[in-house]
């Protein structure tokens, strides 16, 4: 994959360094803030309009701070995250994945304790709505786009229009549509906006046959960060009598991937950046860094990360601990220099950490722990009592 030139900035230099334990996990308040206001004018300013799915911030305090720049509704894979995002204030949340048995049990505690937020499920089948009966959760029903990993395929009309009314006829509350068109990623800008416009008008027709079978939409969630410019250039959602809500996540943080999907004029800017020391020089050509898969994440392919200012340096195939570099020109950094890596994908590199260092003008101002690091324990509590 093409992975964008980063020239050196000096915004992220880290200058109280020495007792920096690499690989270390470095978030800019400045970027983060960036970032936010480049999403909020792409939405017209409207922070409503915004679901992020919290997979990518994991942390409370980046999670409040979204709370705080007014928004209120997001979105998450796990029960961590499902309490983290609770915990941070946050008003309306929605388990974006297909609870099953004893992750269902523990959703529906979660939504017992915490009363003033509004907390959802998806489901695609009957047997995952039987799950919720005589629950306060809200039901979302999952849409499959043409991704394949979850959901019920967008032309089976019929269907989608059963089970909305089997939601009602169980008294629980008919949320809307969740349709995450993330497989449009790996198209240029225009090719992808077309496609995601053909699929928003089956969106809009299915929710318009939804809505004349007497079954009330409230909400149509759309988009990951790829299809993010395409889903807010749709004019059918403003002329909706749904809201409509885009859920981007990975544009908190924007990683080299997002910059090199997302068209440069919107000023995204990486938050997050793995700060690594180079480690040894196994040949003239070749430079090894601290930051091997378990901090870096290697699932989105290699190479997992970009170098902030070194386009002579091309990550290789990453060990536990260890990424080797190509030095393709010129004199390569000597054992013990820092380098800032933007990772390839953020969202788990983030989740490789136990704390986060919150970085200003070159100053460490806080260490956060990454509180939706991982999962909860996977025995429930009341199974654990009684063993």
């Amino acid at each position: 994959m093409f992975l964008p030139s980063l020239p050196w900035d000096e915004r992220y230099r880290l200058r109280d360094a020495a007792a920096v334990m690499t690989p270390a996990l470095a978030i800019y308040p400045d970027a983060l803030e960036n970032n936010i206001d480049a999403t909020l004018r792409l939405l017209g300013g409207d922070a409503d309009r915004w679901r992020p799915h919290v997979k990518t911030a994991k942390i409370g305090a980046v999670m409040r701070r979204l709370s705080e720049r007014g928004v209120r509704h997001f979105k998450c894979a796990t029960t961590l995250e499902l309490i983290t995002a609770c915990e941070a204030g946050a008003a309306d949340v929605l388990l974006a994945y297909p609870a099953m048995g004893a992750n269902a049990q523990r959703a529906r505690a979660i939504a017992e304790d915490f009363p003033r937020t509004i907390i959802s499920v998806l489901v695609e089948t009957g047997e995952q709505l039987r799950q919720w009966h005589g629950s306060r959760v809200g039901i979302f029903l999952d849409v499959n786009p043409g991704m394949n990993r979850t959901g019920i395929p967008q032309e089976q009309n019929q269907r989608i229009l059963t089970l909305a009314k089997d939601v009602a006829a169980a008294g629980l509350r008919f949320r809307g549509l969740h349709y995450y068109d993330g497989h449009l990623g790996g198209l240029e800008m225009e090719e992808r906006t077309a496609a995601a416009h053909r699929g928003y008008d089956r969106l809009l027709q299915l929710a318009e046959e939804l809505s004349g079978a007497g079954v009330r939409v409230e909400e149509v969630i759309t988009a990951g960060t790829p299809s993010f410019p395409c889903t807010v250039s749709y004019a059918g959602f403003r002329r909706a009598q749904f809201a409509w809500r885009a859920s981007p996540g990975t544009v908190v943080y924007c990683d080299a991937t997002s910059l090199a999907q997302l068209p440069a004029e919107l000023g995204y800017r990486p938050a997050a950046l793995v700060i690594s020391r180079v480690v040894s020089q196994p040949r003239p050509d070749t430079i090894t860094c601290d930051a091997g898969h378990k901090s870096v994440s290697a699932d989105a392919g290699v190479p997992t990360c970009a170098v902030l200012g070194h386009e002579e340096l091309q990550p290789r195939s990453p060990s536990e601990e260890h990424l080797p570099m190509t030095v393709a020109a010129g004199a390569p950094p000597a054992i013990g220099d820092w380098l800032y890596l933007v990772p390839r994908h953020v969202c788990p590199t983030v989740n490789n950490f136990d704390y986060a260092l919150m970085v200003r003008d070159g100053r460490i101002e806080a260490v956060e722990k990454v509180n939706a690091r991982g999962r909860e324990m996977p025995l429930l509590q009341s199974l654990a009592t009684a063993r």
